[in-house]
């Protein structure tokens, strides 16, 4: 994606572009420009695009005829943002002070707060930050670190908490992590973490921005990331920021052949790595053996012995224990995890479970107990293991028209629902979550009834999810289109709590939602897919045109579905991983195993963030649509089933 800066060249090169071709000027392009649109809608449109691309004289021009648009506070603010830059502190002030207390205005405050950061303008930095509501932006975090630094404070162990995820850091977390090098704060161990954490996540530009800080002068910090091979050829070398190069090296050659880097490890270059620097080493071996699902995984990670990782990395180390039945390493890798994550719901699930497997079934039993009430896929698998069964909460007194009527004039609300009319869900999501953060349980309820009654589900089940003791299922897990969904589940023998669980997790209810790979629909069907089940099904006159049709899509999705399952031996966990993954992937998943596995453990192994995410919300909801329908409890572990090894056999479908 190309930042703001990016576009603020590409604008200021046009313009002096303009000056050197004769005979024409700026108003000759602005001629070319259309200065009509159909409705103000579309001029909105166009106004945000000109914003997003830095041309602010465009901005001004569309912007002119958009006095009256009902949302002003955003013409506003994409008349201003492309100036943050050079705007005074006076006019960014003003527009604060005249939209104080709405999201578009938390909005500006973060992009000015980046400014300032950039600017190292901590006077007003300090004074905007406590202002900043959603403080969601990792960035801003960093320049706040720097700006608490500079007056002596010590940041050391705030910021290690922080740097984790190093693709949203910026500017602002390597000018923190430099300034942390450069004051003593962080120490060798710190940076060299950093440049790991970096080269495992790829990314390069943010390695090559931290070499002044290593040291080194040559490129051979940049080789480790480009040519692995040719840094781990001439060994590790004498020094240690040459072994520091070389685990980095090492790293990225075990991102495609674990094995290779492992031999590498066990010869005499290996050797030549102080203990502790074999454990980093056979610890980024282990991490990317474990994202292949590798067999040799368990072995390499009881060789990292306590190397210190990242939170990925100890999350990792745990769910290849789970896959071997290594509940020793299960345990000792969930209690060498930060208290952050350790306290995860996953986590504290497998932690009792570890904890049953060496017969301490009082300690089991108190961690299953503190996640039981939750509602999502770990809740329910605990509450199983206590010996209980999943039904359907109390269903909360219903809101009333009182409740739902403070809802209707709400503007945050009528601001969402005019952005979902244009298209716009992420201007619609933020206005509308902005609006729940001051809201109590019945006030969700409230909001959900509200989002309901003007047929926007997607919103209704994420408000309602939103509440603790204050529950409705009604809202949580909603059924349109139930005759046309019965009549297609019945005629292929297929459950349609399960079809519901995975239409609540892939589209929401979003009738015309696309996602950013092109499936489309109430069952994200991708192009390809459909014409294949189309034909397969002989449904002759299709076309892709009709793919958001409720009755197509629905049509097709169940069918492909079907087709899915019984690829895949009817077990619903492989099937679901595979109508997200496509089918060859689940198999190659299995074919890994060594033993057969609980299906809880084939999901929380799967190797995709978004598909081990997608398979436990699927058939979470599953289980409760199932409880719903039939009226009766219900269990996730006879669901998910087990998953044993098999031979890997391509699959014929897309």
């Amino acid at each position: 994606m190309f930042s703001k800066t990016f576009f603020a060249r590409f604008v200021f090169a046009a313009a002096s572009a303009t000056l050197l071709l004769p005979g024409l000027s700026q108003n000759a392009h602005a001629q070319k420009r259309p200065t009509s649109f159909a409705s103000d809608d579309d001029a909105f449109l166009a106004l945000r695009d000109a914003s997003r691309r830095g041309d602010t004289a465009r901005v001004d021009e569309i912007a002119a005829r958009l006095g009256n648009y009902p949302i002003p506070s955003y013409v506003d603010y994409y008349r201003l943002q492309p100036r943050i830059k050079d705007a005074s502190a006076a006019e960014i002030q003003a527009f604060l002070t005249r939209y104080d207390g709405s999201a578009i205005a938390d909005r500006l405050r973060n992009d000015w707060l980046l400014e300032l950061g950039k600017r190292r303008d901590w006077t007003t930095f300090d004074v905007q930050y406590p202002l900043f509501q959603l403080n969601d932006d990792t960035q801003l975090k960093c320049y706040a670190l720097m700006s608490k630094a500079l007056k002596g404070g010590n940041v050391a162990e705030e910021a290690r908490l922080l740097l984790n995820t190093p693709k949203n850091y910026g500017e602002g977390c390597v000018a923190l992590i430099g300034m942390l090098v450069e004051n003593g704060q962080f120490d060798d161990d710190d940076l060299w973490a950093q440049v790991r954490l970096a080269s495992d996540t790829g990314n390069t530009d943010f390695v090559r921005r931290l070499v002044p800080f290593t040291g080194i002068d040559d490129d051979s910090l940049v080789k480790a990331m480009d040519k692995p091979m040719s840094v781990v050829a001439r060994g590790p070398g004498f020094r240690r920021v040459k072994h520091e190069v070389f685990i980095v090296a090492l790293g990225r050659v075990a991102r495609n052949d674990p094995l290779q880097a492992a031999s590498v490890m066990e010869s005499k270059d290996g050797q030549r790595l102080n203990l502790k620097q074999q454990a980093l080493a056979w610890a980024q071996i282990a991490q990317h053996a474990s994202k292949k699902l590798m067999p040799e995984a368990d072995d390499y990670w009881h060789k990292a012995g306590n190397a210190p990782l990242s939170l990925e990395a100890h999350e990792w180390k745990v769910r290849i224990a789970l896959r071997a039945g290594d509940w020793k390493l299960v345990k000792k890798g969930i209690e060498a995890m930060p208290p952050s994550l350790r306290s995860d719901p996953t986590w504290t699930y497998w932690m009792a479970r570890a904890f049953r497997e060496e017969g301490q079934k009082e300690k089991a039993d108190v961690l299953l107990q503190s996640i039981a009430a939750q509602t999502g896929f770990y809740g329910q698998l605990a509450l199983e293991d206590l010996g209980r069964s999943i039904t359907i909460p109390p269903r909360a007194a219903p809101v009333t028209e009182a409740e739902v009527a403070p809802m209707t004039t709400n503007e945050g609300f009528r601001r969402a629902f005019k952005f979902f009319d244009l298209g716009l869900r992420f201007e619609g999501y933020r206005e509308w979550n902005w609006e729940l953060r001051r809201m109590n349980e019945r006030q969700h309820l409230a909001a959900a009834e509200f989002a309901r009654r003007n047929s926007v589900l997607d919103r209704m089940v994420n408000t309602s999810d939103r509440t603790k003791i204050e529950v409705d299922f009604d809202q949580r897990f909603p059924t349109p289109y139930r005759n046309v969904m019965q009549d297609a589940t019945q005629k292929l023998g297929l459950e349609m709590a399960w079809v519901y669980g995975l239409i609540r997790q892939e589209s929401r209810f979003v009738m015309d939602a696309r996602s950013h790979v092109g499936a489309s629909g109430l069952m994200q069907l991708m192009p390809a897919t459909a014409r294949h089940v189309a034909k397969k099904i002989g449904f002759d006159d299709f076309a892709h045109s009709r793919v958001n049709e409720i009755e197509t899509n629905i049509l097709l999705g169940t069918n492909y579905l079907n087709m899915v399952l019984n690829d895949l031996d009817g077990s619903q966990t492989m099937a679901t991983a595979a109508y997200n993954a496509g089918p060859g992937r689940p198999r190659a998943w299995r074919s890994t195993l060594t033993r057969p596995v609980e299906g809880a453990i084939f999901a929380e192994t799967i190797p995709f963030t978004e598909t081990r995410d997608y398979v436990k919300k699927v058939l979470s909801n599953a289980t409760y649509y199932a409880a719903m329908f039939e009226n009766k409890p219900q269990s996730l572990k006879q669901r998910l089933g087990m998953v044993g090894p098999a031979a890997y056999v391509p699959s014929a479908l897309p």
